[in-house]
């Protein structure tokens, strides 16, 4: 009977065991709806996507070198210098794009509201965001190139773009993409996203222009500082 008994217990403790375990964690249940599922698969789908081109770039940017280097290893070098510098911001690029200005609401002033001044290091942010996620390739923002270690913040009431200051408004924001295809495409987003109602809140009207195809943005003329990087030593390892 002891035996038994001691059974039994072991047996009932151990589902008291499995039952509080199972109240302790419970299953987590996705709430979302259809329409964010979506919305998420989109993004996933994009990131894909934009994986695949880079891989793709890549490859033949490989193949490319390759064949350069076995023409002219000084000109393959050279082009690609010149690609490295085209992608960390440092060249002047033109070609097909749009612009935005961002100006205070005409109304509001006639109406003795008080007058918005400057914009928002949060809303140019917010902008940046929603050109990204639209596949813009070059961002200037007050002549100022955008890269990506630009820092855009507040210091003592002003909003600086890497120590650049945006003095008054209106702001002219220019952005370059691959072709006027995609122009187009990102002027049709941007005049129904959600940075216009963001900016309106604030007093502050986006005007979304029409696709351009000859649109400048500068290149950035900030110094750059590379840190953790050495040069390979002749002759030794890195």
């Amino acid at each position: 009977m002891n035996v038994s008994f001691t059974l039994i217990a072991v047996l009932v403790g151990f589902m008291i065991a499995i039952q509080f375990q199972t109240v302790k964690k419970p299953i987590e249940r996705d709430t979302r709806d259809v329409w964010q599922l979506r919305e998420a698969l989109l993004k996933e789908k994009e990131l894909q996507s934009n994986l695949l081109s880079e891989i793709r770039s890549n490859e033949e940017k490989l193949s490319a070198y390759e064949s350069k280097r076995k023409q002219s290893k000084e000109q393959a070098l050279r082009d690609t210098l010149q690609e490295l510098k085209i992608e960390a911001g440092l060249t002047e690029i033109a070609g097909p794009g749009i612009t935005l200005q961002i100006e205070p609401v005409i109304e509001d002033i006639k109406l003795g509201a008080p007058v918005t001044k400057v914009v928002s290091p949060e809303l140019l942010k917010r902008l940046l965001n929603e050109l990204n996620m639209f596949e813009a390739k070059y961002v200037a923002i007050d002549g100022q190139r955008i890269i990506n270690t630009t820092v855009i913040r507040d210091i003592n009431q002003e909003t600086k773009i890497d120590g650049h200051t945006i003095k008054s408004l209106p702001v002219e924001v220019r952005v370059g993409v691959d072709d006027i295809s995609s122009a187009e495409k990102l002027s049709n987003r941007m005049k129904v996203s959600k940075a216009i109602e963001e900016f309106f809140i604030e007093n502050l009207r986006l005007s979304v222009s029409a696709p351009n195809p000859n649109i400048t943005v500068p290149a950035y003329d900030n110094p750059m500082r590379i840190r953790y990087l050495e040069p390979i030593k002749e002759g030794g390892d890195s």
